[in-house]
């Protein structure tokens, strides 16, 4: 892909602040359906370690608000689906060609462009890392449940404190 045509793909993901219910932009719209995905596997991960997800120290507790999950999704957000976004983008994966445009200025991914995605989540989540605090080699997708049971382990008073999951 030469340099103008890159400039150009990267040009209909420009960003103009947050938006999301609905998305009003690409960019937009692909994180907020990353992070759809990553709450799915956030909310797992607390109940997996028999955890309540809706009472979180966070996020405010609200009906059919999943609080915890939502403060242990805080955790990921820029490691795991900002940098797919931007990895999708800049490898030209996902182009203006997997969204449309909805009556109002909605924009949401089509068909296409959510399976390009959802392949990408799904491979990225086979992907080892060595994990900070166990010092051991984990798949990339079980570090919510991991930090789950570090959560867990807190409150039952196993471990001292809570350490969050840092990116190096």
């Amino acid at each position: 892909m030469n340099l103008i045509v890159k400039v150009q793909a990267r040009a209909s993901f420009s960003l103009n602040g947050r938006t999301r219910r609905p998305p009003l932009d690409r960019f937009n719209a692909l994180i907020s359906f990353l992070y759809a995905m990553l709450m799915n596997d956030c909310r797992s991960a607390c109940e997996a370690a028999g955890l309540d997800a809706q009472l979180g120290f966070l996020h405010a507790v609200r009906p059919g608000r999943a609080a915890l999950a939502l403060d242990l999704q805080e955790e990921f957000r820029s490691v795991l689906a900002d940098r797919l976004a931007l990895t999708l983008i800049n490898r030209g994966q996902i182009t203006a060609g997997d969204f449309d445009e909805r009556e109002g200025g909605a924009v949401m991914l089509n068909d296409k462009g959510r399976r390009t995605v959802v392949t990408a989540w799904q491979e990225r989540k086979q992907e080892e890392i060595t994990h900070p605090l166990t010092d051991g080699k984990v798949p990339i997708g079980l570090l919510p449940f991991v930090q789950a049971r570090f959560i867990a382990r807190t409150i039952r008073g196993e471990m001292d404190g809570y350490l969050p999951y840092l990116a190096k």
